[in-house]
Formats: structure tokens, C-alpha cells, sequence
């Protein structure tokens, strides 16, 4: 592409920008707020005038028009002061899309990285990888003949993993010293985002971790309770511990099952607001519940932990919770990036502002490392005793 015809493409992108780009693709808002538009005017003559004066006298190699566009974006966008006004690239933005929607199709492993920097795969349970013969701690060396680099991203190599159900893919994998190669037809997988069990030694608590909030966890939460009420649970222990959140409907939707009304606020910029509620027909309103937090705790899962107890259905325990209460909507762009915005606020029931500041625990409680390898929880402890003097 020729300079002139990229200084028209950069023009066009930062229009877009301004006005909106496209439409909202939803990550933690049901309704995007209409952006302003506001004219590039003088701003866009002195973007033109410094990409002419590069071009025409820069020594070097030129970066390519993508990597212009990119950095032209993220350098507005870093005006803007805000941590989660982001631009997300094509590979991370298919992976959010994905896990936000639940389900995808792949072999069915988690990727990682051990101290010396090679990608290990960890394979889901009767996944295809599995099946296939994977095994915890697996090196991948190369996916379809291409190798694996020290300096890839892990959503490049899980995006290069995913593909359509049915079509095939071919890793070499390191074991022992010894490369095998294996082949492996991909599936439809839907991993958990919410796991349940009765606590060991209180037949009569149950308990439930939500991971991240799909679309498929309030379902997933329902039949949680369920669960755990045939078993002959009284009473609910809800871990939101290292839960990033997800979508906003989902939290709004798992807050329902233990409480009925209002959950959340948001304000938009122009001051309005819009109040989100649950219906009634929650099967865990009667059950004594505990909520635990730390640090990790963030966004949609705030909302949840906030209206509960606002509501006066459940007590935090854990940490001081993250502290992320802004709104952002998503939206994509034409090469498949996509474009986080800000573009409101939210409060718990009783309009507690939490972003940048978080939720205090009613019961402060830490898990040290020292507690993870010896396998105490001293917060899930603590909410154990508070239940069973509640049953």
C-alpha cells in the first residue's frame, strides 16, 4: 500500500473511532451508550502531516499498515487516561468471543507456560486431546508442521489449536526427551464455567465456584443448586475467588437465583441511569448463603457479590475485592480486533461505588501459599462455621 493510500486508510480509521465503530458485540453491557462524534479537524491534518514527513524521510524499514493503524489507535487511546479502553487484537478478541459464548471448538486442553518458557498442555477430561492420547505436562513443538516460538503469545497458539469441530490438526509433542506426533480431530467444547460439590466433613453445606460469567453459567449455577439441594444441602457457600467476571446478563441472572429485585445500577455519562433486577423464580432464595472474595474478584462478579449482600442474602468473606466497576462495551472492528470503551458505571443495590476501591469482606480471610500446599482454606472454613450457625 502506497503512503497516500495509507494516510487515507489511518483517516478512516480514526473516523470510525470517533464514531462509534460498528455495533456493540457485548462483553460486561446489555445497551452501548452512543459515542460523540467529535470532528478530527486540525488533529487529522497534523496525523497526515507526520506520516508524510516518515515516509518521506525516515531511515529505516517502515512498520507495515497494520502495525501504523494499531499504533495510531492505541496512541489515542492512550490519551484517554483509562485502563480499559483498549484495542485487542484479532487473536484475543476470537478467544474472548469464544469464552464469553461458552463453548468452541478445539482439542480441549489448557496451554501454559512452565519457569523455562516451553508451552505445556493440560487436557480436559474425556476431551478430544485426551482421547487422542495428550497428557498433563506435555511440550507442543509444533502445531500443523509449524513450530511453536518462545516468543508466541499463548492466544496465538490457542487460536492455531481451535478450529471448526471436525477438522483435524497435527502437534508434535515433547515427552521424555522424545518428540511424538499425533493427530487430533477437533469437537465442540464447553468447558464448566461453574463446578459444584458438598463440603467435605458438612454434609449440609453446599458449595459452588463460578469461574467467569457465560452464557452458559446461569444454567450451569441452576443446576448447581438443584444439585446440591437433592443431596441435602441447607445452606451454600458461592466462591467468586479469581473470578474476572464475563457478561453482565449472566451476573444479573446467577444473582437471581439466591435473590429477587433490583442488583445493580448503572450510570451512564450523560447522567441517566438504567436499573437491573431478577425475577422471582430463584430456587436458592431460602437458603443461608456465603459469599467468598479476594482480589482477583473483579467486575461482574462484583455486582454479584455487592448485591447480595445489599440485599441482606449473604455475608463476603475473602479479601478486598479488585475494584473494577466501570462498563465497557465491545466493539469489532473489520480485520476481527475489536475495541473496548468505557462507557458507564456501576453501583450495588444501596449505590455503592466500587471501581477503583472495591468491596471490604464482612470477614477478613487469607489463603496463603503456604495454606494452598498443605490444603487448608481458611476463608471457606470460616464461612462453613458461620453456616452452620445459621442451620
Amino acid at each position: 500500500m502506497s503512503p497516500t493510500s495509507f494516510r487515507r486508510v489511518t483517516g478512516v480509521l480514526f473516523v470510525c473511532l470517533a464514531a462509534g465503530l460498528g455495533y456493540l458485540a457485548g462483553l460486561l453491557t446489555a445497551n452501548a451508550a452512543q459515542l460523540e462524534r467529535p470532528p478530527l479537524g486540525a488533529a487529522g491534518g497534523l496525523i497526515d502531516q507526520a506520516w508524510t514527513l516518515v515516509d518521506d524521510h525516515f531511515y529505516g524499514t517502515l512498520p507495515t499498515t497494520q502495525t501504523r493503524a494499531y499504533s495510531a489507535i492505541r496512541g489515542l487511546l492512550s490519551s484517554l487516561s483509562d485502563p480499559y479502553t483498549v484495542l485487542i487484537d484479532p487473536p484475543s478478541a476470537k478467544l474472548e468471543s469464544d469464552q464469553l459464548r461458552g463453548q468452541y471448538g478445539g482439542i480441549g486442553v489448557d496451554v501454559r507456560r512452565d519457569a523455562q518458557g516451553r508451552t505445556r498442555l493440560s487436557p480436559y477430561h474425556d476431551g478430544p486431546a485426551a482421547r487422542a492420547g495428550v497428557i498433563e505436562g506435555d511440550e507442543v513443538a509444533a502445531i500443523d508442521g509449524i513450530p511453536v516460538a518462545l516468543e508466541q503469545k499463548l492466544e496465538e497458539i490457542e487460536t492455531r489449536l481451535r478450529g471448526d469441530a471436525g477438522t483435524r490438526v497435527r502437534l508434535d509433542l515433547v515427552r521424555a526427551g522424545q518428540t511424538i506426533p499425533i493427530v487430533i480431530e477437533r469437537a465442540q467444547i464447553a468447558p464448566p464455567s461453574a463446578i459444584w460439590r458438598m463440603v467435605e466433613g458438612a454434609p449440609e453445606i453446599g458449595y459452588i465456584a463460578v469461574r467467569v460469567f457465560t452464557d452458559r453459567t446461569a444454567d450451569e449455577v441452576r443446576q448447581a443448586t438443584s444439585d446440591l439441594r437433592s443431596r441435602g444441602a441447607g445452606a451454600i457457600v458461592l466462591d467468586l475467588r479469581d473470578n474476572g467476571g464475563g457478561l453482565l446478563q449472566s451476573a444479573v441472572d446467577v444473582s437471581g437465583e439466591f435473590v429477587e429485585g433490583l442488583v445493580m445500577i448503572e450510570r451512564r455519562r450523560d447522567g441517566g441511569e438504567r436499573q437491573f433486577t431478577a425475577g422471582p423464580d430463584g430456587r436458592a432464595r431460602d437458603l443461608p448463603l456465603v459469599v467468598l472474595v479476594n482480589h482477583s474478584t473483579a467486575s461482574a462478579s462484583e455486582i454479584v457479590a455487592g448485591a447480595l449482600r445489599d440485599r441482606g442474602r449473604a455475608i463476603l468473606i475473602g479479601e478486598q475485592t479488585y475494584g473494577k466497576g466501570s462498563v465497557q462495551s465491545i466493539f469489532p472492528l473489520g480485520d476481527g480486533a475489536s475495541l473496548h470503551v468505557t462507557t458507564a458505571q456501576w453501583f450495588t443495590p444501596n449505590r455503592t461505588a466500587f471501581d477503583g476501591q472495591g468491596l471490604r469482606p464482612d470477614v477478613p480471610a487469607t489463603r496463603t501459599s503456604d495454606d494452598r500446599n498443605a490444603g487448608r482454606d481458611p476463608a471457606l472454613d470460616q464461612a462453613v462455621a458461620y453456616l452452620k450457625s445459621r442451620l
